[in-house]
Protein backbone atom coordinates (compact mmCIF):
# COMPACT_ATOMS: atom_id res chain seq x y z
CA UNK A 1 0.00 0.00 0.00
CA UNK A 2 1.33 3.55 -1.23
CA UNK A 3 1.64 5.57 1.88
CA UNK A 4 0.06 9.36 1.39
CA UNK A 5 1.99 12.11 2.36
CA UNK A 6 0.72 12.63 5.62
CA UNK A 7 2.34 9.38 7.13
CA UNK A 8 5.38 9.48 5.38
CA UNK A 9 5.09 9.13 1.38
CA UNK A 10 5.47 11.09 -1.10
CA UNK A 11 2.91 13.86 -2.41
CA UNK A 12 0.90 13.42 -5.86
CA UNK A 13 1.96 16.60 -7.26
CA UNK A 14 4.62 18.98 -6.14
CA UNK A 15 2.32 22.36 -7.08
CA UNK A 16 -1.19 22.79 -5.29
CA UNK A 17 -4.57 23.06 -7.08
CA UNK A 18 -8.04 24.30 -5.97
CA UNK A 19 -11.57 22.73 -5.73
CA UNK A 20 -12.91 25.78 -8.17
CA UNK A 21 -11.17 28.59 -10.53
CA UNK A 22 -11.41 30.72 -12.81
CA UNK A 23 -11.21 30.18 -16.72
CA UNK A 24 -9.92 33.45 -18.30
CA UNK A 25 -8.89 34.02 -21.58
CA UNK A 26 -7.66 36.44 -23.93
CA UNK A 27 -10.79 37.00 -25.54
CA UNK A 28 -12.66 37.48 -22.22
CA UNK A 29 -9.82 40.56 -21.54
CA UNK A 30 -9.75 42.57 -24.81
CA UNK A 31 -13.78 42.45 -24.10
CA UNK A 32 -13.26 44.26 -21.05
CA UNK A 33 -10.76 46.27 -22.15
CA UNK A 34 -12.68 47.33 -25.24
CA UNK A 35 -15.82 48.78 -22.30
CA UNK A 36 -12.99 50.66 -20.26
CA UNK A 37 -11.84 52.34 -23.59
CA UNK A 38 -15.60 53.34 -24.47
CA UNK A 39 -17.73 56.18 -23.20
CA UNK A 40 -20.26 53.63 -20.91
CA UNK A 41 -18.45 51.67 -18.12
CA UNK A 42 -21.67 51.73 -16.20
CA UNK A 43 -25.38 51.61 -16.92
CA UNK A 44 -24.36 51.08 -20.28
CA UNK A 45 -25.38 49.20 -23.63
CA UNK A 46 -23.43 46.03 -22.54
CA UNK A 47 -26.08 46.14 -19.58
CA UNK A 48 -28.63 45.74 -22.27
CA UNK A 49 -27.15 42.98 -24.20
CA UNK A 50 -26.41 40.78 -21.64
CA UNK A 51 -29.88 40.73 -20.04
CA UNK A 52 -31.15 39.69 -23.52
CA UNK A 53 -28.26 36.92 -24.34
CA UNK A 54 -29.11 35.61 -21.15
CA UNK A 55 -32.69 35.32 -21.47
CA UNK A 56 -32.22 34.36 -24.65
CA UNK A 57 -29.58 31.11 -23.11
CA UNK A 58 -32.27 30.15 -20.74
CA UNK A 59 -35.37 30.86 -22.46
CA UNK A 60 -36.97 33.06 -20.31
CA UNK A 61 -38.89 36.37 -21.54
CA UNK A 62 -37.16 38.85 -18.64
CA UNK A 63 -33.49 39.10 -17.64
CA UNK A 64 -32.53 41.34 -14.62
CA UNK A 65 -28.55 41.57 -14.07
CA UNK A 66 -27.88 41.98 -10.41
CA UNK A 67 -24.43 42.77 -8.66
CA UNK A 68 -24.57 39.63 -7.20
CA UNK A 69 -25.98 35.90 -6.46
CA UNK A 70 -27.23 37.64 -2.93
CA UNK A 71 -28.81 40.81 -4.70
CA UNK A 72 -30.74 38.76 -6.76
CA UNK A 73 -32.13 36.45 -4.13
CA UNK A 74 -32.69 39.42 -2.00
CA UNK A 75 -34.76 41.24 -5.24
CA UNK A 76 -36.54 38.05 -5.99
CA UNK A 77 -37.93 38.29 -2.16
CA UNK A 78 -38.92 41.86 -2.80
CA UNK A 79 -40.31 40.59 -6.16
CA UNK A 80 -42.61 37.87 -4.75
CA UNK A 81 -44.39 41.27 -1.96
CA UNK A 82 -42.53 38.65 0.56
CA UNK A 83 -42.31 41.14 4.11
CA UNK A 84 -42.90 40.80 7.69
CA UNK A 85 -45.20 37.50 8.86
CA UNK A 86 -44.62 35.38 5.73
CA UNK A 87 -42.53 32.40 6.11
CA UNK A 88 -40.30 31.26 3.40
CA UNK A 89 -39.26 27.14 2.95
CA UNK A 90 -35.04 26.93 2.19
CA UNK A 91 -32.65 24.30 2.52
CA UNK A 92 -29.93 24.52 4.88
CA UNK A 93 -27.50 23.15 2.96
CA UNK A 94 -26.55 25.96 0.85
CA UNK A 95 -24.60 29.10 0.92
CA UNK A 96 -26.19 31.56 3.86
CA UNK A 97 -27.38 33.94 0.90
CA UNK A 98 -30.48 31.43 0.46
CA UNK A 99 -31.69 32.25 3.78
CA UNK A 100 -30.86 35.33 4.65
CA UNK A 101 -32.25 36.99 2.06
CA UNK A 102 -35.75 36.12 3.68
CA UNK A 103 -34.35 37.97 6.67
CA UNK A 104 -33.73 40.89 4.66
CA UNK A 105 -37.08 41.67 3.59
CA UNK A 106 -38.26 40.88 7.26
CA UNK A 107 -39.73 37.65 7.02
CA UNK A 108 -38.85 33.97 8.78
CA UNK A 109 -36.56 30.99 6.76
CA UNK A 110 -37.94 27.80 7.37
CA UNK A 111 -35.43 24.70 6.72
CA UNK A 112 -36.99 22.12 5.15
CA UNK A 113 -34.90 18.39 4.45
CA UNK A 114 -32.72 17.62 1.74
CA UNK A 115 -33.03 14.09 -0.28
CA UNK A 116 -30.30 11.83 1.53
CA UNK A 117 -28.85 10.92 -2.12
CA UNK A 118 -29.06 13.69 -3.92
CA UNK A 119 -28.78 16.46 -1.13
CA UNK A 120 -31.37 18.38 -3.04
CA UNK A 121 -34.42 19.72 -1.01
CA UNK A 122 -37.00 16.95 -0.21
CA UNK A 123 -40.34 17.71 -1.85
CA UNK A 124 -42.08 15.91 0.92
CA UNK A 125 -40.27 17.93 3.54
CA UNK A 126 -41.32 21.27 1.71
CA UNK A 127 -44.87 20.10 2.32
CA UNK A 128 -44.35 19.33 5.60
CA UNK A 129 -43.39 22.37 6.47
CA UNK A 130 -46.21 25.13 5.13
CA UNK A 131 -48.33 26.48 7.00
CA UNK A 132 -50.94 29.48 6.55
CA UNK A 133 -47.88 32.25 6.99
CA UNK A 134 -45.69 30.39 4.00
CA UNK A 135 -45.23 32.36 1.13
CA UNK A 136 -42.77 31.28 -0.99
CA UNK A 137 -40.05 28.19 -1.45
CA UNK A 138 -36.49 28.68 -2.24
CA UNK A 139 -35.05 25.80 -3.96
CA UNK A 140 -31.22 25.41 -4.12
CA UNK A 141 -29.82 23.18 -7.08
CA UNK A 142 -27.39 21.60 -4.85
CA UNK A 143 -23.65 21.52 -6.60
CA UNK A 144 -25.77 22.10 -10.36
CA UNK A 145 -27.93 19.24 -10.14
CA UNK A 146 -32.15 20.59 -10.98
CA UNK A 147 -34.23 20.03 -7.85
CA UNK A 148 -37.36 18.17 -8.28
CA UNK A 149 -39.19 21.10 -10.68
CA UNK A 150 -42.24 19.74 -11.17
CA UNK A 151 -43.10 18.51 -8.09
CA UNK A 152 -42.07 21.72 -6.45
CA UNK A 153 -43.65 23.24 -9.29
CA UNK A 154 -46.90 21.36 -8.38
CA UNK A 155 -46.42 22.30 -4.63
CA UNK A 156 -46.39 26.38 -5.10
CA UNK A 157 -49.54 25.96 -7.24
CA UNK A 158 -51.67 24.13 -4.89
CA UNK A 159 -50.84 26.25 -2.07
CA UNK A 160 -50.45 29.60 -3.55
CA UNK A 161 -46.74 30.11 -3.44
CA UNK A 162 -43.93 31.91 -4.75
CA UNK A 163 -41.41 29.63 -6.63
CA UNK A 164 -37.57 31.21 -6.60
CA UNK A 165 -34.89 28.77 -7.61
CA UNK A 166 -31.26 29.53 -6.05
CA UNK A 167 -29.45 28.48 -9.15
CA UNK A 168 -26.75 30.28 -8.24
CA UNK A 169 -24.69 26.42 -8.79
CA UNK A 170 -26.58 25.59 -12.06
CA UNK A 171 -25.99 27.85 -14.96
CA UNK A 172 -26.61 25.71 -17.90
CA UNK A 173 -28.11 22.54 -16.66
CA UNK A 174 -31.69 21.86 -17.64
CA UNK A 175 -34.37 19.78 -16.39
CA UNK A 176 -36.18 17.22 -18.66
CA UNK A 177 -35.12 19.83 -21.56
CA UNK A 178 -35.34 22.88 -20.82
CA UNK A 179 -32.76 25.30 -19.43
CA UNK A 180 -33.13 26.19 -15.37
CA UNK A 181 -33.61 29.82 -15.69
CA UNK A 182 -37.31 29.13 -17.57
CA UNK A 183 -38.57 27.13 -14.99
CA UNK A 184 -39.49 28.57 -11.19
CA UNK A 185 -41.15 32.00 -11.05
CA UNK A 186 -37.99 33.88 -10.30
CA UNK A 187 -34.80 32.31 -11.15
CA UNK A 188 -31.44 33.31 -9.22
CA UNK A 189 -28.21 33.01 -10.80
CA UNK A 190 -24.69 33.84 -9.48
CA UNK A 191 -21.11 34.95 -11.12
CA UNK A 192 -18.49 34.39 -8.84
CA UNK A 193 -15.62 33.14 -9.59
CA UNK A 194 -15.88 29.93 -8.78
CA UNK A 195 -18.82 29.29 -10.62
CA UNK A 196 -19.47 28.07 -14.07
CA UNK A 197 -18.92 31.15 -15.58
CA UNK A 198 -17.89 34.54 -14.27
CA UNK A 199 -17.59 38.58 -14.31
CA UNK A 200 -15.68 38.59 -10.94
CA UNK A 201 -19.13 39.01 -9.15
CA UNK A 202 -22.49 39.53 -10.25
CA UNK A 203 -26.08 37.67 -10.49
CA UNK A 204 -28.96 37.99 -12.21
CA UNK A 205 -32.58 37.00 -11.88
CA UNK A 206 -34.56 35.82 -14.60
CA UNK A 207 -38.23 34.86 -15.09
CA UNK A 208 -41.51 34.91 -17.68
CA UNK A 209 -43.38 36.88 -15.44
CA UNK A 210 -43.53 41.07 -16.72
CA UNK A 211 -44.87 41.68 -12.84
CA UNK A 212 -41.77 40.51 -11.37
CA UNK A 213 -40.05 41.66 -13.91
CA UNK A 214 -40.79 45.54 -13.55
CA UNK A 215 -40.58 44.99 -10.10
CA UNK A 216 -36.97 43.44 -10.27
CA UNK A 217 -36.09 46.37 -12.61
CA UNK A 218 -36.90 49.09 -9.66
CA UNK A 219 -35.63 46.84 -7.16
CA UNK A 220 -32.35 46.57 -8.09
CA UNK A 221 -32.04 50.23 -9.33
CA UNK A 222 -32.80 52.61 -6.20
CA UNK A 223 -36.98 52.23 -6.87
CA UNK A 224 -35.96 54.52 -9.56
CA UNK A 225 -37.61 54.91 -13.06
CA UNK A 226 -37.42 57.38 -16.00
CA UNK A 227 -40.46 55.58 -17.53
CA UNK A 228 -43.58 57.88 -17.56
CA UNK A 229 -46.03 54.71 -17.59
CA UNK A 230 -45.06 54.60 -14.66
CA UNK A 231 -44.44 58.13 -12.74
CA UNK A 232 -46.89 59.15 -10.72
CA UNK A 233 -46.26 63.17 -11.65
CA UNK A 234 -45.53 62.24 -15.24
CA UNK A 235 -46.00 64.28 -17.87
CA UNK A 236 -42.41 66.29 -16.83
CA UNK A 237 -40.66 68.67 -18.00
CA UNK A 238 -37.76 67.30 -20.06
CA UNK A 239 -35.79 64.15 -20.37
CA UNK A 240 -33.77 64.56 -17.44
CA UNK A 241 -36.58 63.77 -14.98
CA UNK A 242 -36.99 60.55 -13.18
CA UNK A 243 -38.69 59.33 -9.81
CA UNK A 244 -38.41 56.75 -6.93
CA UNK A 245 -41.35 54.72 -6.26
CA UNK A 246 -40.54 52.51 -4.65
CA UNK A 247 -37.49 51.47 -2.26
CA UNK A 248 -34.37 50.05 -4.04
CA UNK A 249 -30.94 49.26 -4.05
CA UNK A 250 -28.00 50.04 -5.78
CA UNK A 251 -27.62 46.16 -7.08
CA UNK A 252 -26.54 47.09 -10.79
CA UNK A 253 -24.34 45.44 -12.83
CA UNK A 254 -21.12 47.52 -14.30
CA UNK A 255 -20.77 47.11 -18.32
CA UNK A 256 -17.10 46.23 -18.15
CA UNK A 257 -19.06 43.04 -16.04
CA UNK A 258 -21.36 42.48 -18.42
CA UNK A 259 -18.57 42.72 -21.12
CA UNK A 260 -16.68 39.96 -19.39
CA UNK A 261 -20.25 37.51 -18.63
CA UNK A 262 -21.01 37.77 -21.91
CA UNK A 263 -17.54 36.39 -23.55
CA UNK A 264 -18.22 33.76 -20.94
CA UNK A 265 -21.70 33.04 -22.38
CA UNK A 266 -19.84 32.06 -25.21
CA UNK A 267 -17.84 29.66 -24.03
CA UNK A 268 -20.70 27.89 -21.59
CA UNK A 269 -21.51 24.74 -23.46
CA UNK A 270 -17.94 24.01 -23.86
CA UNK A 271 -17.21 24.75 -19.83
CA UNK A 272 -20.35 22.20 -19.43
CA UNK A 273 -18.91 19.87 -21.51
CA UNK A 274 -15.42 19.61 -19.80
CA UNK A 275 -17.09 19.71 -16.55
CA UNK A 276 -19.34 16.65 -17.44
CA UNK A 277 -16.62 14.66 -18.78
CA UNK A 278 -14.64 15.28 -15.14
CA UNK A 279 -17.81 14.26 -13.47
CA UNK A 280 -17.88 11.25 -14.83
CA UNK A 281 -14.45 10.55 -14.90
CA UNK A 282 -14.61 10.85 -10.76
CA UNK A 283 -17.59 8.69 -10.55
CA UNK A 284 -16.27 5.96 -12.36
CA UNK A 285 -12.99 6.10 -10.59
CA UNK A 286 -15.14 6.19 -6.62
CA UNK A 287 -18.61 4.62 -7.49
CA UNK A 288 -16.94 1.09 -5.78
CA UNK A 289 -14.58 2.75 -3.84
CA UNK A 290 -15.28 1.46 0.24
CA UNK A 291 -15.10 4.84 2.31
CA UNK A 292 -16.95 7.10 -0.37
CA UNK A 293 -20.02 8.05 -0.74
CA UNK A 294 -20.97 9.56 -4.24
CA UNK A 295 -23.71 11.85 -4.61
CA UNK A 296 -26.51 10.81 -6.82
CA UNK A 297 -28.39 12.36 -9.71
CA UNK A 298 -31.74 12.33 -10.71
CA UNK A 299 -32.45 11.24 -14.42
CA UNK A 300 -34.26 14.44 -15.27
CA UNK A 301 -31.49 16.42 -14.61
CA UNK A 302 -29.34 17.15 -17.25
CA UNK A 303 -26.45 18.65 -15.14
CA UNK A 304 -23.40 21.45 -15.66
CA UNK A 305 -21.92 20.94 -12.08
CA UNK A 306 -20.25 23.25 -10.06
CA UNK A 307 -18.82 21.57 -7.55
CA UNK A 308 -17.92 17.79 -7.18
CA UNK A 309 -18.71 16.15 -3.91
CA UNK A 310 -17.22 13.17 -2.13
CA UNK A 311 -18.64 11.98 1.06
CA UNK A 312 -16.83 9.89 3.46
CA UNK A 313 -17.89 7.15 4.97
CA UNK A 314 -16.81 7.71 8.41
CA UNK A 315 -18.28 4.78 9.79
CA UNK A 316 -15.92 2.66 7.68
CA UNK A 317 -12.87 5.23 7.06
CA UNK A 318 -10.85 4.98 10.37
CA UNK A 319 -10.01 9.07 10.80
CA UNK A 320 -12.24 11.98 11.06
CA UNK A 321 -13.09 14.70 8.31
CA UNK A 322 -10.51 17.18 9.33
CA UNK A 323 -7.77 14.65 8.92
CA UNK A 324 -8.73 13.36 5.68
CA UNK A 325 -8.79 16.78 4.66
CA UNK A 326 -5.36 17.74 5.94
CA UNK A 327 -4.53 14.64 4.20
CA UNK A 328 -5.61 15.82 0.89
CA UNK A 329 -3.52 19.07 1.54
CA UNK A 330 -0.64 17.35 2.18
CA UNK A 331 -1.06 15.88 -1.49
CA UNK A 332 -1.30 19.37 -2.44
CA UNK A 333 -4.93 19.13 -3.47
CA UNK A 334 -7.03 21.45 -1.72
CA UNK A 335 -10.81 20.88 -0.78
CA UNK A 336 -13.38 22.76 0.82
CA UNK A 337 -16.92 22.00 2.18
CA UNK A 338 -19.94 23.08 0.70
CA UNK A 339 -21.94 23.99 3.24
CA UNK A 340 -22.29 24.52 7.13
CA UNK A 341 -25.75 24.38 7.37
CA UNK A 342 -27.50 26.94 7.44
CA UNK A 343 -29.33 27.34 11.23
CA UNK A 344 -25.51 25.89 12.73
CA UNK A 345 -24.11 29.70 12.62
CA UNK A 346 -24.34 31.70 15.71
CA UNK A 347 -26.55 34.66 13.89
CA UNK A 348 -29.03 31.98 13.40
CA UNK A 349 -28.54 30.53 17.33
CA UNK A 350 -29.40 33.65 18.58
CA UNK A 351 -32.93 33.97 16.50
CA UNK A 352 -34.15 30.48 17.84
CA UNK A 353 -32.72 28.29 15.85
CA UNK A 354 -31.37 24.29 16.90
CA UNK A 355 -29.64 21.44 15.85
CA UNK A 356 -31.76 18.83 14.84
CA UNK A 357 -34.46 20.49 12.43
CA UNK A 358 -32.57 18.83 9.36
CA UNK A 359 -31.14 15.43 10.60
CA UNK A 360 -30.81 14.10 6.15
CA UNK A 361 -28.54 17.56 5.88
CA UNK A 362 -26.83 17.62 9.35
CA UNK A 363 -25.68 13.71 8.74
CA UNK A 364 -24.81 14.57 5.25
CA UNK A 365 -22.78 17.60 6.26
CA UNK A 366 -20.94 15.45 8.62
CA UNK A 367 -18.91 13.98 5.42
CA UNK A 368 -18.70 15.91 2.50
CA UNK A 369 -16.11 17.44 1.03
CA UNK A 370 -15.32 19.57 -2.63
CA UNK A 371 -12.37 17.86 -4.76
CA UNK A 372 -11.20 19.88 -7.44
CA UNK A 373 -14.14 20.81 -10.41
CA UNK A 374 -12.92 23.37 -13.11
CA UNK A 375 -12.68 23.38 -16.84
CA UNK A 376 -8.70 23.67 -16.99
CA UNK A 377 -8.14 20.97 -14.78
CA UNK A 378 -5.92 18.70 -16.83
CA UNK A 379 -5.34 14.69 -17.24
CA UNK A 380 -2.96 15.01 -14.86
CA UNK A 381 -4.97 17.29 -12.58
CA UNK A 382 -7.82 15.19 -12.25
CA UNK A 383 -5.90 12.19 -12.20
CA UNK A 384 -3.47 13.47 -9.37
CA UNK A 385 -6.98 14.21 -7.86
CA UNK A 386 -8.37 10.34 -8.07
CA UNK A 387 -4.65 8.65 -6.88
CA UNK A 388 -5.03 10.95 -3.86
CA UNK A 389 -8.53 10.21 -2.73
CA UNK A 390 -7.73 6.70 -3.23
CA UNK A 391 -4.99 6.45 -1.54
CA UNK A 392 -6.18 8.36 1.78
CA UNK A 393 -9.12 6.40 1.77
CA UNK A 394 -7.01 3.23 1.56
CA UNK A 395 -4.98 4.25 4.22
CA UNK A 396 -7.83 5.57 6.77
CA UNK A 397 -9.72 2.13 5.83
CA UNK A 398 -6.56 -0.02 7.30
CA UNK A 399 -5.31 2.54 9.87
Amino acid sequence: MEKPAVAGGKPVRENKIYYGHQCIDEDDIKAVCDVLRSDAVTCGPKVKELEEKLAGYVGAKYAVSMANGTAALHCACIAAGIGVGDEVITTPLTFAASANCVLYVGAKPVFADVNPETYNIDPDSIIAHITEKTKAVIAVDYTGQCVENERIREICDKYHLVFIEDAAHAIGSAYKGKKVGSLADMTCFSFHPVKTITCGEGGAVTTNNEEYYKKLVLAHSHGITHDEDLMEDAPHEGPWVYEQISLGYNYRLTDFQCALLLSQLNKLEEFKAKRKAIVDKYNEAFKDLPGIIVQKEIPESDTCRHLYIIRLDLNKLKCTRKEFFDAMSAENIQCQVHYVPTYFFPYYKHLGYKEGLCPNAEEIYKGILSIPLYPTLSEKDTDDVISAVKKITEYYLNF
